[in-house]
């Protein structure tokens, strides 16, 4: 009898020190998972400051180009207007000019607004990512919590299956 109790203690000995172990090792997991997505979720939003940033330029030369262009616009069809005035021909290459300028800064703009939507999209799944680790990691130290306060709540969990083998160390001096 007192072996069988002796050979239990050790036994529980052993499984609670391999449950500390274990919920060391995936706390450790957790934090440098943690970590590493919280350094991710840092540079993408770095990324999207940088994004805004160049948005905000781009808009603002955008508006610059389009009052310009508005502006040699409404001169040009004041021109027009005038009896017996025919549109130059370097006029007309410039208006072209500038249209093709208004087009591809267009395309520019939108080009940037789909980058920063990227790179939203991409904090917004990290954000979710980061939320999911941690409530996977309270759930664990609920579960171990539970499991500390005595042996009943730890029997509703599975019983692992451990085998010990014996290792042989020799020295090669």
């Amino acid at each position: 009898r007192p072996d069988l109790a002796a050979a239990l203690r050790e036994l529980r000995s052993q499984y609670e020190a391999l449950a500390a172990r274990n919920l060391q090792a995936a706390e450790d997991w957790y934090r440098a998972r943690c970590a590493r997505l919280h350094e991710r979720a840092a540079r993408s939003q770095e990324a999207v400051r940088a994004s805004r940033r160049e948005a905000g330029e781009c808009r603002r030369q955008l508006q610059a180009r389009l009052d310009k262009d508005r502006f040699l616009k409404q001169n040009i069809w004041k021109q027009l207007q005038r009896p017996n005035c025919s549109m130059p021909l370097p006029l007309q290459d410039t208006i072209g000019q500038l249209e093709d300028d208004l087009r591809n800064t267009k395309n520019e703009m939108a080009r940037h607004l789909r980058e920063y939507q990227d790179l939203l999209n991409v904090k917004m799944a990290l954000d979710i990512e980061i939320a999911a680790y941690r409530k996977l990691l309270e759930g664990e130290e609920t579960l171990f919590n539970m499991g500390s306060v005595g042996l009943p709540a730890l029997s509703s969990l599975p019983n692992p299956t451990y085998s010990f083998e014996p290792r042989s160390f020799s020295s090669s001096t």
